[in-house]
Protein backbone atom coordinates (compact mmCIF):
# COMPACT_ATOMS: atom_id res chain seq x y z
CA UNK A 1 0.00 0.00 0.00
CA UNK A 2 3.06 2.41 0.55
CA UNK A 3 4.08 1.71 -3.05
CA UNK A 4 0.69 1.84 -4.39
CA UNK A 5 0.40 5.09 -2.57
CA UNK A 6 3.91 6.59 -3.74
CA UNK A 7 3.29 5.79 -7.26
CA UNK A 8 -0.54 7.37 -7.17
CA UNK A 9 0.99 10.82 -5.27
CA UNK A 10 3.42 11.10 -8.06
CA UNK A 11 0.47 10.95 -11.22
CA UNK A 12 -1.60 13.39 -8.51
CA UNK A 13 0.86 15.92 -8.23
CA UNK A 14 1.78 15.92 -12.39
CA UNK A 15 -1.57 16.62 -12.83
CA UNK A 16 -2.16 19.49 -10.15
CA UNK A 17 0.80 21.10 -11.73
CA UNK A 18 -1.06 20.61 -15.73
CA UNK A 19 -3.81 22.31 -14.23
CA UNK A 20 -2.46 25.33 -12.94
CA UNK A 21 -1.55 26.98 -16.86
CA UNK A 22 -5.68 26.89 -17.11
CA UNK A 23 -6.27 28.69 -13.85
CA UNK A 24 -3.66 31.02 -14.29
CA UNK A 25 -4.48 31.31 -17.76
CA UNK A 26 -8.67 32.02 -16.97
CA UNK A 27 -7.55 34.31 -14.56
CA UNK A 28 -5.73 36.05 -17.48
CA UNK A 29 -8.88 36.55 -18.99
CA UNK A 30 -10.68 37.84 -16.29
CA UNK A 31 -8.15 40.43 -15.74
CA UNK A 32 -8.18 41.55 -19.39
CA UNK A 33 -11.88 41.75 -18.78
CA UNK A 34 -11.17 44.08 -15.97
CA UNK A 35 -9.40 46.17 -17.92
CA UNK A 36 -11.72 46.14 -20.85
CA UNK A 37 -14.54 47.50 -18.46
CA UNK A 38 -16.79 44.54 -17.40
CA UNK A 39 -19.03 45.44 -14.56
CA UNK A 40 -19.41 43.07 -11.42
CA UNK A 41 -23.15 42.37 -11.55
CA UNK A 42 -22.74 38.87 -12.34
CA UNK A 43 -24.55 36.58 -9.57
CA UNK A 44 -21.85 34.91 -8.32
CA UNK A 45 -20.53 37.90 -8.02
CA UNK A 46 -23.24 39.92 -5.31
CA UNK A 47 -22.79 39.38 -1.75
CA UNK A 48 -26.18 39.32 0.15
CA UNK A 49 -26.85 42.07 2.67
CA UNK A 50 -27.58 38.89 5.23
CA UNK A 51 -26.00 35.63 5.50
CA UNK A 52 -28.91 33.06 6.37
CA UNK A 53 -27.09 30.16 5.53
CA UNK A 54 -23.95 29.19 4.54
CA UNK A 55 -22.56 25.65 2.46
CA UNK A 56 -20.07 23.83 3.15
CA UNK A 57 -18.05 22.14 0.80
CA UNK A 58 -16.44 19.23 2.44
CA UNK A 59 -13.51 17.52 0.23
CA UNK A 60 -12.55 14.10 2.05
CA UNK A 61 -11.68 10.91 0.95
CA UNK A 62 -13.44 7.86 0.12
CA UNK A 63 -11.23 5.29 1.60
CA UNK A 64 -9.05 5.48 5.30
CA UNK A 65 -5.76 4.35 5.94
CA UNK A 66 -4.60 8.11 5.44
CA UNK A 67 -2.90 8.92 8.61
CA UNK A 68 -5.21 12.48 9.66
CA UNK A 69 -6.00 13.08 6.18
CA UNK A 70 -9.76 13.16 6.67
CA UNK A 71 -10.08 13.20 10.35
CA UNK A 72 -8.84 17.06 9.93
CA UNK A 73 -11.31 18.14 7.36
CA UNK A 74 -14.02 16.74 9.24
CA UNK A 75 -13.54 18.48 12.32
CA UNK A 76 -12.06 21.78 10.79
CA UNK A 77 -15.68 21.95 8.85
CA UNK A 78 -17.78 20.93 12.07
CA UNK A 79 -16.25 23.56 14.30
CA UNK A 80 -17.07 26.00 11.39
CA UNK A 81 -20.62 24.81 11.27
CA UNK A 82 -20.59 25.25 14.92
CA UNK A 83 -19.55 28.39 15.35
CA UNK A 84 -21.87 29.64 12.28
CA UNK A 85 -24.38 28.29 13.83
CA UNK A 86 -24.37 29.25 17.65
CA UNK A 87 -24.89 32.64 15.52
CA UNK A 88 -28.22 31.69 14.22
CA UNK A 89 -27.19 31.13 11.05
CA UNK A 90 -28.33 27.69 9.44
CA UNK A 91 -26.08 25.48 7.19
CA UNK A 92 -25.85 23.46 4.20
CA UNK A 93 -23.80 20.18 3.39
CA UNK A 94 -22.34 19.17 0.44
CA UNK A 95 -19.93 16.52 1.00
CA UNK A 96 -17.72 14.72 -1.06
CA UNK A 97 -16.03 11.63 0.07
CA UNK A 98 -17.61 8.77 1.99
CA UNK A 99 -15.98 9.40 4.83
CA UNK A 100 -17.42 12.89 5.46
CA UNK A 101 -20.63 11.60 4.61
CA UNK A 102 -20.32 8.70 7.43
CA UNK A 103 -19.37 10.73 9.24
CA UNK A 104 -21.87 13.48 9.56
CA UNK A 105 -24.65 11.07 8.84
CA UNK A 106 -23.94 9.69 11.96
CA UNK A 107 -24.13 12.11 13.91
CA UNK A 108 -27.54 13.28 12.21
CA UNK A 109 -26.12 16.71 10.35
CA UNK A 110 -28.65 17.33 7.48
CA UNK A 111 -26.78 16.17 4.65
CA UNK A 112 -27.68 18.34 1.59
CA UNK A 113 -25.68 16.51 -1.99
CA UNK A 114 -23.29 13.76 -1.61
CA UNK A 115 -20.87 12.77 -4.30
CA UNK A 116 -18.64 10.14 -4.01
CA UNK A 117 -15.79 8.03 -6.57
CA UNK A 118 -14.30 11.39 -7.83
CA UNK A 119 -11.88 12.25 -4.85
CA UNK A 120 -9.51 9.48 -5.67
CA UNK A 121 -8.54 10.05 -9.34
CA UNK A 122 -10.37 13.72 -10.07
CA UNK A 123 -11.87 14.63 -13.17
CA UNK A 124 -13.01 17.96 -14.93
CA UNK A 125 -16.70 16.97 -15.61
CA UNK A 126 -17.05 15.69 -11.91
CA UNK A 127 -15.81 19.26 -10.37
CA UNK A 128 -18.07 20.83 -13.18
CA UNK A 129 -21.12 19.09 -11.98
CA UNK A 130 -20.46 19.80 -8.75
CA UNK A 131 -19.95 23.16 -9.10
CA UNK A 132 -23.46 23.73 -11.18
CA UNK A 133 -25.06 22.64 -8.29
CA UNK A 134 -23.97 25.02 -6.23
CA UNK A 135 -23.95 27.88 -8.41
CA UNK A 136 -27.44 26.90 -8.86
CA UNK A 137 -28.00 27.17 -5.47
CA UNK A 138 -26.37 30.16 -4.54
CA UNK A 139 -27.91 32.18 -7.49
CA UNK A 140 -31.41 31.01 -6.54
CA UNK A 141 -30.96 32.05 -2.63
CA UNK A 142 -30.79 28.65 -1.09
CA UNK A 143 -27.84 29.34 -0.06
CA UNK A 144 -26.07 32.78 0.89
CA UNK A 145 -22.24 32.04 1.29
CA UNK A 146 -20.17 28.67 0.52
CA UNK A 147 -17.13 27.74 2.52
CA UNK A 148 -14.68 25.29 0.80
CA UNK A 149 -12.96 23.67 3.27
CA UNK A 150 -10.15 20.80 1.83
CA UNK A 151 -6.17 19.64 1.67
CA UNK A 152 -3.98 21.54 -0.02
CA UNK A 153 -0.96 20.12 -1.67
CA UNK A 154 2.34 21.59 -0.86
CA UNK A 155 5.06 18.87 -1.26
CA UNK A 156 5.04 15.41 -0.68
CA UNK A 157 5.84 16.12 3.16
CA UNK A 158 3.79 18.60 3.52
CA UNK A 159 -0.07 19.64 3.38
CA UNK A 160 -2.01 22.36 4.88
CA UNK A 161 -5.81 22.62 5.59
CA UNK A 162 -7.67 24.88 3.81
CA UNK A 163 -10.65 27.10 4.59
CA UNK A 164 -11.36 29.52 2.09
CA UNK A 165 -14.81 31.09 0.78
CA UNK A 166 -15.69 29.70 -2.37
CA UNK A 167 -19.11 32.35 -3.12
CA UNK A 168 -19.38 35.03 -3.61
CA UNK A 169 -16.58 35.58 -5.63
CA UNK A 170 -13.99 38.24 -5.27
CA UNK A 171 -14.57 41.36 -7.25
CA UNK A 172 -13.90 41.41 -11.04
CA UNK A 173 -11.05 43.62 -9.80
CA UNK A 174 -9.54 41.57 -7.00
CA UNK A 175 -9.74 38.63 -9.41
CA UNK A 176 -7.56 40.39 -11.21
CA UNK A 177 -4.95 41.70 -8.93
CA UNK A 178 -4.52 38.39 -7.59
CA UNK A 179 -3.88 36.92 -11.34
CA UNK A 180 -1.45 39.44 -12.41
CA UNK A 181 -1.89 43.31 -10.75
CA UNK A 182 -0.87 46.02 -11.96
CA UNK A 183 -2.78 48.94 -13.92
CA UNK A 184 -6.08 48.06 -15.05
CA UNK A 185 -5.79 49.74 -18.83
CA UNK A 186 -7.23 48.48 -21.33
CA UNK A 187 -5.28 45.89 -23.88
CA UNK A 188 -8.41 43.88 -25.87
CA UNK A 189 -11.62 44.26 -27.09
CA UNK A 190 -14.46 42.18 -26.33
CA UNK A 191 -17.60 40.97 -28.12
CA UNK A 192 -20.06 41.00 -27.85
CA UNK A 193 -19.25 42.55 -24.93
CA UNK A 194 -16.52 42.19 -21.73
CA UNK A 195 -19.68 41.46 -19.55
CA UNK A 196 -21.09 38.98 -22.18
CA UNK A 197 -17.85 37.10 -21.96
CA UNK A 198 -17.65 37.59 -18.04
CA UNK A 199 -20.93 36.08 -18.14
CA UNK A 200 -20.00 33.15 -19.54
CA UNK A 201 -16.23 33.33 -18.15
CA UNK A 202 -17.40 33.35 -14.31
CA UNK A 203 -19.10 29.91 -14.24
CA UNK A 204 -15.86 28.23 -15.57
CA UNK A 205 -13.91 29.95 -13.36
CA UNK A 206 -15.82 28.35 -10.24
CA UNK A 207 -15.18 25.01 -11.90
CA UNK A 208 -11.46 25.33 -12.25
CA UNK A 209 -11.44 26.78 -8.69
CA UNK A 210 -13.35 23.42 -7.34
CA UNK A 211 -11.13 21.55 -10.34
CA UNK A 212 -8.07 22.69 -8.45
CA UNK A 213 -8.73 22.25 -4.94
CA UNK A 214 -9.99 18.41 -5.61
CA UNK A 215 -6.65 17.36 -7.67
CA UNK A 216 -4.75 19.33 -3.96
CA UNK A 217 -6.88 17.10 -2.04
CA UNK A 218 -6.23 13.90 -3.98
CA UNK A 219 -2.35 14.22 -4.13
CA UNK A 220 -2.42 15.28 -0.15
CA UNK A 221 -4.34 12.15 0.79
CA UNK A 222 -1.99 9.44 -1.20
CA UNK A 223 0.77 11.58 0.47
CA UNK A 224 -0.73 11.15 3.96
CA UNK A 225 -1.48 7.23 2.91
CA UNK A 226 2.01 6.71 2.25
CA UNK A 227 3.09 8.32 5.19
CA UNK A 228 0.67 6.68 7.11
CA UNK A 229 1.41 2.98 5.30
CA UNK A 230 5.61 3.42 5.65
CA UNK A 231 4.84 4.37 9.57
CA UNK A 232 3.26 0.80 9.85
CA UNK A 233 5.52 -0.70 7.97
CA UNK A 234 8.29 0.72 10.07
CA UNK A 235 6.00 -0.19 13.42
CA UNK A 236 5.65 -3.80 12.50
CA UNK A 237 9.07 -4.42 11.04
CA UNK A 238 10.11 -3.11 14.82
CA UNK A 239 7.25 -5.32 16.37
CA UNK A 240 8.68 -8.33 14.47
CA UNK A 241 11.85 -7.87 15.74
CA UNK A 242 10.72 -7.37 19.46
CA UNK A 243 8.72 -10.37 19.15
CA UNK A 244 11.48 -12.39 17.83
CA UNK A 245 13.48 -11.47 20.60
CA UNK A 246 11.29 -12.55 23.29
CA UNK A 247 10.17 -16.31 21.24
CA UNK A 248 14.24 -16.45 21.62
CA UNK A 249 14.46 -15.50 25.10
CA UNK A 250 11.62 -17.96 25.63
CA UNK A 251 12.71 -20.74 24.08
CA UNK A 252 16.33 -21.06 25.30
CA UNK A 253 14.66 -20.18 29.04
CA UNK A 254 13.03 -23.31 28.33
CA UNK A 255 15.52 -25.68 26.61
CA UNK A 256 17.57 -24.72 30.07
CA UNK A 257 15.10 -25.24 32.21
CA UNK A 258 14.73 -28.94 30.65
CA UNK A 259 19.05 -29.15 30.59
CA UNK A 260 18.81 -28.50 34.05
CA UNK A 261 15.56 -31.42 34.80
CA UNK A 262 17.84 -33.55 32.94
CA UNK A 263 21.06 -33.46 34.77
CA UNK A 264 18.56 -33.18 37.95
CA UNK A 265 16.89 -36.69 37.08
CA UNK A 266 19.86 -38.36 36.08
CA UNK A 267 21.92 -37.66 39.41
CA UNK A 268 18.75 -38.98 41.49
CA UNK A 269 18.98 -42.03 39.78
CA UNK A 270 22.39 -42.19 40.17
CA UNK A 271 23.28 -42.38 36.28
CA UNK A 272 26.67 -41.92 34.93
CA UNK A 273 28.35 -38.54 33.70
CA UNK A 274 28.35 -40.13 29.98
CA UNK A 275 24.67 -41.03 30.03
CA UNK A 276 24.40 -37.13 31.46
CA UNK A 277 26.24 -36.20 28.37
CA UNK A 278 24.34 -38.84 26.10
CA UNK A 279 20.90 -37.14 27.56
CA UNK A 280 21.95 -33.55 27.07
CA UNK A 281 23.11 -33.70 23.48
CA UNK A 282 19.69 -35.56 22.13
CA UNK A 283 18.17 -32.87 23.94
CA UNK A 284 19.89 -30.16 22.00
CA UNK A 285 19.41 -31.96 18.54
CA UNK A 286 16.29 -32.20 18.95
CA UNK A 287 15.50 -28.36 19.94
Amino acid sequence: MELIAATRVAKAQTRANEARPYAARITSVIEDLAKGGASATHPLLEAPETIGKVAYVVIAGDRGLAGPYNSTVIRAAERELMARTAEGIDYSLILIGKKARDYFAFRNYTVDAFYEGITDTPHYDSAREVAEYISEQFIDGDIDQVILIFTEFVSIGTQKLAVRQFLPLESVETIAEVGGGGELTAEFEFEPSADGVLESLLPRYVESRLFSALLDSSASEHANRQRAMKAATDNAEELITKLGRQLSSARQASITTEIMEIVGGAEALGGGDDDKIDKVAQLLQQN
